[in-house]
């Protein structure tokens, strides 16, 4: 017999269905519903974070590299979708997260690796090799940290490619650093305190507009020492990979 013109078969799926939904919901809550569909269209549509034309991203390195200047609110854009709320794109929200920005500037970050080993005379393709795995470690390194500051407060329900895109957003002042280190000799020191400041600025608005507001609940004091702790790390993380010389 054919399942499908089974009455009782019809009924008994509708059944399951029906029960499995209403058990999922009474579990999950409309919460963390709202926060799985975002995760759930993260990981469905990467190309969500590649929806960006030049204004947005003139203005995202301006906030990046400059966040001190930026004058308006750091938190996202949302929309109704289907009957729920998502959020809106980096091409209609500056505050999105995207990783154009992240995969062009660690892109950049090894060619400015590459012309600053050849011009010290130390360019092998091991050199360079090592400069990609020491920029990989850095970023899931970046990724980790921002991972492990939203588990310590209760949350981790963060879609996973925001923190990846936030935490790319370090190579681009690394592309800075090292282009001082090619071109302005000890002038860089300088230029590397300046941006590890700047993206320790950046990081610490992101957290406390963007990713921390996925956390259901958490303690005011410990809040403020992760967010200082965060922008600390910048200094270690941003001069070692900044370090050029091969080694």
């Amino acid at each position: 017999m054919n399942p499908k013109s089974n009455p009782f078969s019809a009924a008994g799926s509708g059944l399951i269905r029906g029960g499995l939904g209403a058990y999922g919901e009474k579990i999950f809550g409309s919460g963390s519903e709202y926060v799985q569909s975002n995760i759930s269209k993260c990981f469905s549509y990467p190309q969500y974070y590649f929806q960006v034309n030049d204004h947005y991203v003139r203005n995202k390195l301006k906030i990046v590299l400059l966040p001190f200047l930026n004058r308006g609110h750091w938190t996202r854009i949302t929309e109704p979708v289907g009957g729920r709320l998502s959020y809106k794109p980096p091409i209609n929200d500056i505050n999105a997260p995207d990783l154009y920005i992240p995969c062009m500037a660690f892109a950049t970050y090894l060619v400015l690796s590459g012309i600053s080993l050849g011009l010290s005379g130390k360019f092998t393709p091991e050199a360079l090799n090592w400069q990609f795995v020491k920029g990989m470690i850095g970023w899931f390194s970046e990724v980790m940290l921002l991972k492990v500051s939203i588990l310590s407060l209760g949350g981790g329900e963060a879609p996973l490619l925001d923190m990846v895109a936030y935490a790319g957003y370090t190579f681009t002042g690394m592309c800075v650093a090292v282009l001082g280190r090619i071109t302005l000799g000890y002038t860089y020191y300088l230029i590397i305190l300046w941006t590890c400041l700047c993206m320790g600025i950046f990081l610490i608005k992101t957290m406390k507009r963007t990713l921390l507001s996925e956390v259901r609940s958490y303690d005011s004091s410990k809040h403020q020492y992760l967010l200082l702790c965060t922008a600390l790390t910048q200094f270690p993380l941003m001069f070692c990979l900044s370090n050029t010389s091969g080694t």
